[in-house]
């Protein structure tokens, strides 16, 4: 078996499928050992649509179904929701470390990846959690009689008589082919890919912020798309909210972003109105901003009390006042004419949509609102104490949804809905669980550690 790709959902299955005797390889084009990709960048929270893992698999279930608006297989949120525990139960025996958060009474709490990271701007990946793990699974891949092949590039999926049979690669700049009875892609969404950007979230690439590593290019999927297999569920990503200055400045992401406190008040467009649905969480809205027709017009409009609340409201790094010391400003002024002058939009729109806002919330009546706002997630705040605050905006796009279509044994799937023989995906290239009216998120590390297991598992069955 193969994987395309050195992430944790291809050393994942890889590791797996050695562990039950099976020859393995890693296809990496990366030439360093330390190779950067999304996998590495990650904080190491592990949940099931925002739900722990290890949660009631009914209740992981339902989840997945609801936060897809019911666009998930029924077969794959299954999976997903039987496996979340034995896949933390794998990664326990193979040596991995994880730290408990957020426990409650009903509910067990956020397996998280240890040592996790630090809470502080930037980048902070070295020795962390996922950065470990990366290292261990590679080691015992290597142990089990499996290669890390480094700088060796997948270029085309080799099919005969219906199947997918092996790769062809460049390696170290000379082509060869390299057979296998499965072929697992795993390279990552297509967060990195400005065309793909383009064609499936919004024709404004260049005016959207990468959170992922850049070989997120999206070829596994185009490779399974040139050979035959089905793919779709595009449109939607998961992402966060961050400052403007994001797009030049990379102190200023992944961390601090600034979905918590967008949560609890308003989003404005260049013409001064809400445009979406705060209540309904930060990814959704990061969705929203991605999709305006310039995607750099929008800003966050936040009172005092708001901002000096801050720091509470978010459980990974505050951006009061980490934003402004990492070269994120924030525009503020005695009162919303003032403010609106600041940025450039128009006064009285801004001041009617504060007012409405907030006649809204005091009236318990934020559904009559031209644009709905739901309080049942994200509790929202009245925007009263002076000086008033704006922060510009950009959409920050950390793993796109949508891929290969696969079933409940992450086996890539043909355009009838049959199977694809020897063809798996797992982690973010995949299709079938994911995005919906509200980008119902998953979980980056759920999917590669779920989908992982069951591909090298279901490989490793055949004959």
């Amino acid at each position: 078996m193969v994987t395309i790709g050195g992430g944790l959902s291809g050393l994942v299955a890889a590791c797996r499928a050695a562990q039950l005797g099976k020859k393995v390889a890693v296809l990496e084009q990366a030439e360093d050992a330390r190779y950067l990709c999304s996998s590495r960048y990650a904080t190491g929270v592990i949940n099931v649509m925002g739900l722990p893992i290890l949660a009631d698999p009914a209740a992981l279930y339902d989840a997945i179904i609801a936060g897809s608006g019911n666009t998930a297989r029924p077969d794959l949120a299954k999976a997903v929701a039987d496996n979340g525990k034995r896949a933390i139960g794998w990664l326990t025996e193979q040596g991995t470390r994880f730290i408990q958060r957020g426990l409650q009474q009903d509910m067990p709490g956020q397996q998280v990846l240890a040592p996790p990271r630090r809470l502080q701007a930037g980048l902070d990946w070295e020795g962390r959690g996922a950065d470990l793990l990366m290292r261990r699974l590679s080691e015992q891949i290597v142990t089990r009689g499996g290669a890390i092949l480094l700088g060796t590039k997948a270029e085309a999926l080799v099919v005969k008589g219906g199947a997918c049979i092996g790769a062809d690669v460049v390696a170290k700049g000379q082509k060869q082919r390299i057979a296998a009875k499965a072929v697992v892609i795993a390279d990552g969404g297509f967060a990195a890919n400005p065309a793909l950007i383009a064609k499936y979230i919004t024709p404004r690439a260049d005016r959207v912020l990468c959170r992922a590593g850049a070989s997120a290019k999206g070829e596994g999927i185009l490779m399974a798309e040139r050979v035959g297999a089905a793919i779709g569920g595009f449109g939607a990503f998961y992402g966060h909210i961050h400052h403007k200055h994001a797009m030049t400045n990379a102190q200023l992401w992944p961390y601090p972003h600034l979905d918590a406190v967008a949560e609890v008040s308003i989003l404005i467009g260049p013409d001064g109105q809400r445009f979406t649905d705060e209540g309904l969480g930060g990814v959704c809205m990061t969705n929203a901003i991605a999709h305006l027709s310039d995607p750099l017009s929008a800003h966050l409009i936040i009172d005092e009390a708001m901002w000096r609340e801050e720091p509470k409201l978010t459980n990974t790094v505050a951006a009061n006042p980490s934003m402004i010391n990492a070269g994120g400003p924030i525009v503020s002024a005695p009162d919303l004419a003032s403010l609106a002058a600041r940025i450039a939009v128009p006064p009285d729109a801004l001041a009617n949509t504060v007012r409405g806002y907030n006649d809204a919330l005091a009236g318990g009546n934020l559904a009559a609102l031209a644009t709905p706002r739901s309080a049942r997630k994200h509790k929202p705040m009245a925007l009263k104490t002076a000086p008033f605050h704006a922060v510009p905006l950009c959409a920050g796009i950390t793993g796109t949804m949508g891929g290969v279509v696969i079933d409940a044994h992450a086996q890539a799937q043909k355009p009838d809905g049959s199977a694809f023989p020897g063809l798996y995906a797992v982690g973010t290239p995949v299709a079938g669980l994911e995005g919906g009216p509200r980008a119902g998120y998953v979980g980056g590390l759920s999917k590669a550690f779920i989908l992982g297991l069951l591909a090298a598992e279901h490989a490793a069955s055949l004959p």
